[in-house]
């Protein structure tokens, strides 16, 4: 249709573009990011290293620590700049990348250290990406948590989510809260919130696109307190607290915008964006 008013060359199928490399086939399409992978690990004299199991250490947790400052600000910036491009087929590192962001202004050697080690990490699978079936239900399928106060220097908690397209993986992200939540089931309640606000502008841009799931979109949650509080107005010691924004969320669901599930904890996807996960648990 454009070809008609524009003069436009065709190149033919997609097969790389910007460091994302496309390979079709009759089942689907993948995308990765395996030169710029390689080229990080070439950049940052990394190509010969260990490969790590995990992009961070379960064990610890990145915060502002005692150790001396590391002394190429610019440069640290440039590596989470390159990590924070990778997650756009790596969500396997989004989580790892939101920690070490919030030290660009004043990064320490640990900081960096950790930063190495998220790339080690991508040493052992460079072309791991995202693959999207040509044969895939129309529904979507949100998976949201919050792993509470788990922010040494704010108290503040993350949320994080990821939504699915049948069995694409279209969406996600780990974010640090705004505010301190006074109980999990506040910081639970806010990650809906962000999660729902991410649900909707996906079917705003589904609509536009002329698509129509098949199925009423489902957001699962692992929080039964949080779940009861969408459902329930009544909850006014749970509630009180909350901000005004965050009863988004009961306002979505008695609209049937989405359908808010339960969900087992060790079932729950979204808890690979709020926390560092040990090898076992990260690998399956």
């Amino acid at each position: 249709i454009m070809d008609t008013e524009f003069k436009i060359k065709d190149l033919g199928k997609l097969k790389y573009f910007l460091g994302l490399e496309v390979a079709h086939s009759k089942t689907g399409i993948s995308l990765c990011q395996r030169k710029y992978c390689l080229d990080l690990l070439k950049d940052t004299c990394l190509i010969g290293s260990k490969p790590a199991p995990t992009p961070l250490d379960h064990s610890t947790k990145v915060h502002q620590d005692s150790s001396a400052a590391y002394e190429d600000i610019g440069g640290y910036r440039r590596l989470i700049g390159k990590l924070l491009y990778l997650t756009t087929t790596r969500p396997d590192i989004s989580f790892a990348t939101q920690q070490l962001s919030q030290f660009l202004s004043s990064p320490t050697i640990t900081h960096y250290e950790t930063a190495c080690r998220v790339v080690r990490y991508l040493k052992g699978t460079p072309g791991r990406g995202l693959f999207f079936p040509r044969s895939s239900s129309l529904q979507i399928l949100g998976f949201a948590d919050a792993d509470w106060a788990n922010c040494l220097d704010t108290r503040r908690s993350t949320s994080g989510y990821c939504f699915f397209m049948g069995s694409s993986l279209i969406s996600w992200r780990a974010k640090k809260q705004n505010t301190v939540s006074r109980s999990s089931s506040e910081a639970e309640y806010r990650a809906l919130s962000f999660a729902a606000c991410e649900l909707q502008w996906l079917l705003f841009l589904l609509q536009d696109l002329g698509v129509n799931c098949v199925r009423a979109p489902a957001l699962y949650c692992d929080n039964q307190s949080a779940i009861h509080i969408a459902a329930n107005p009544v909850f006014h010691e749970r509630t009180k607290h909350l901000e005004i924004d965050c009863h988004f969320v009961r306002d979505k669901v008695q609209q049937g915008l989405f359908k808010l599930l339960p969900i087992s904890t060790k079932a729950q996807l979204a808890d690979f964006f709020t926390k560092a996960l040990p090898p076992k648990s990260f690998n399956s």
